[in-house]
């Protein structure tokens, strides 16, 4: 007969031998968990690794592509725009670079800068959206009649200062007199909403809107839609306007993005989204020529694109 004795040691050995066990099996799994791990993590090693020249490769290429580019600029456009005069608009986020890039390329078309107008921060925030209303209503000249439809402050604006620095397609003459442009262009920079170099900005034939990589994102507002609407205001009082910007503009509420999903924009104003590359610089000055020929298009390789660049196949 089995003592109580002799029955707590069975019991005793049976929960050391559970014991033993959970701890030799404890000790193979987690031998086999860091053995998997540490594959794992060789391998997403590997493949980061991959990415990286893949990355160094492309981006090599890119800059050569750029290279190239940048070196044939000058014979691509050259005579594209002979005796034409255009202003240059630069938006509040807009790079200097890309502006002095985009001057540069233009120049080499033939084409005459007239002016450099920049819009502020101000223009473009919610905050002053009464006050920029009621500084281009107080500024309008006698012989100009604003639009109708122009009731945001991006489309007052962008009507009134086309009607003042673009001449008329049909006559090719100025709407207003040096002294009304020079009244209406000093109120909007003394109500801080644009800022130009006084003796500097005559009345030309077409416009290039420069935006930089902003606006598309998220808790930008209406700011890209404001800039939007004001280059394609500003584009049916002359020859033509094309809004060109980085890559961020074409994303989001960005203002390229917001005239690609706007038929109405779009139909009347060409927007390039890589102006942040040579052949964004380039397919500027060639919507630019297509605008003053009484065409549009959307360009380079954001979403919204119909084509890399005018000409070029469909996307």
């Amino acid at each position: 007969m089995i003592s109580l004795r002799q029955h707590a040691v069975s019991i005793a050995a049976i929960f050391l031998a559970l014991a033993v066990g959970i701890v030799l099996g404890s000790g193979v799994l987690s031998s086999s968990l860091v053995s998997g791990l540490r594959d794992d993590k060789a391998r997403m090693r590997d493949d980061l690794q991959a990415e990286q020249d893949r990355n160094s490769v492309l981006t090599e290429r890119l800059n050569a592509a750029d290279g190239f580019d940048a070196a044939v600029a000058g014979r691509v456009v050259r005579d594209t725009l002979t005796e034409r005069t255009v202003l240059m608009v630069a938006g509040p986020d807009a790079d200097p670079a890309d502006l002095d890039a985009v001057v540069a390329t233009v120049e080499a078309a033939g084409v005459t800068v007239t002016g450099r107008v920049s819009l502020t921060e101000s223009f473009v925030d919610a905050a002053g959206a009464d006050l920029l209303r009621t500084t281009v209503t107080n500024v309008v000249p006698a012989g100009v009649q604003l639009q109708t439809g122009a009731v945001d402050q991006g489309s007052l604006a962008g009507d009134l200062l086309g009607a003042v620095l673009l001449v008329d397609p049909g006559t090719g003459q100025p709407r207003s007199t040096p002294e009304e442009r020079t009244l209406a262009l000093t109120t909007l920079r003394s109500g801080g909403f644009v800022s130009f170099e006084d003796g500097t900005v005559e009345p030309a034939q077409a416009a290039i809107v420069v935006t930089g990589d902003g606006g598309g994102e998220e808790g930008s507002g209406n700011r890209g839609a404001l800039l939007a609407r004001f280059a394609a205001t500003f584009d049916t009082r002359g020859a033509g306007t094309v809004l060109a910007g980085r890559p961020g503009a074409a994303t989001g509420n960005g203002p390229v993005a917001v005239v690609r999903a706007d038929t109405a924009l779009s139909a009347g104003l060409s927007t390039v989204d890589n102006l942040d590359r040579e052949a964004g610089r380039i397919t500027t000055v060639l919507a630019l020529q297509e605008q003053l020929a009484g065409g549009a298009g959307r360009y380079g390789t954001g979403p919204g694109a119909g084509a890399v660049t005018v000409g070029s196949a469909a996307r």
